[in-house]
């Protein structure tokens, strides 16, 4: 896995989101690693592909 390539892809992604999505999504993750461990939030990542 291109861990560089990975990330630009993602940056792409989040610069073209708007403001309340973007706010949104951080929400998201700030509560999956507030109440999961690191095993079951990489797995949600991969079913959300």
């Amino acid at each position: 896995m291109n861990n560089n390539m990975d990330m630009a892809k993602l940056m792409n992604m989040l610069s073209k989101m708007d403001k309340k999505d973007l706010e949104q999504g951080l929400n998201k993750v700030s509560q999956m690693l507030k109440n999961k461990d690191a095993d079951s939030i990489i797995n949600e990542i991969k079913k959300n592909k």
